[in-house]
């Protein structure tokens, strides 16, 4: 039983880690990795200027890609191909300039093809920036690819 539960977690973290090098918008956006586990996710961004919008705050769109990359490694966490159709977001404050974004994703229910996630970002002082739900749909086909390299 342990020694199934350190291989999911292995295949969670080489999830993680092949997501975080091959995400191109990751990179652009500095979102960093901080946590990883079977159907879990925990990422992070401190809001830069170019993470502003024209009033000044942090972009929605910059709040949603911190959402949808942390529910990415979350929805592959279990090793099986899986792709967002449907992610809804509420938001209830804004982000600033310096302000450090933590989002975690966290699996409600995953079955055979479809998956539910709920994903959440929390600001430096506790508060709560955004709330999103996330439903993917999973392939019988193995994330990363098998022949796919991780450092």
């Amino acid at each position: 039983m342990e020694m199934e539960k350190d291989q999911r977690r292995a295949t969670a973290k080489k999830v993680g880690e092949y997501t975080f090098q091959r995400d191109r918008l990751r990179g652009l956006l500095g979102i960093r990795v901080l946590d990883v586990a079977p159907g879990y996710a925990r990422v992070a961004l401190t809001v830069e200027n170019k993470h502003l919008n024209a009033a000044g705050v942090c972009h929605d769109g910059v709040l949603f890609s911190l959402c949808d990359f942390a529910f990415a490694i979350a929805g592959n966490s279990h090793g099986r191909l899986g792709f967002a159709i449907e992610v809804n977001m509420s938001l209830f404050e804004a982000a600033n300039l310096g302000d450090e974004l933590v989002a975690e994703a966290r699996e409600i229910k995953s079955g055979k093809a479809i998956g539910l996630y709920l994903m959440e970002v929390i600001g430096d002082k506790g508060e709560r920036i955004a709330l999103a739900k996330g439903v993917s749909y999973h392939f019988d086909k193995p994330f990363p690819p098998e022949d796919a390299e991780v450092s």
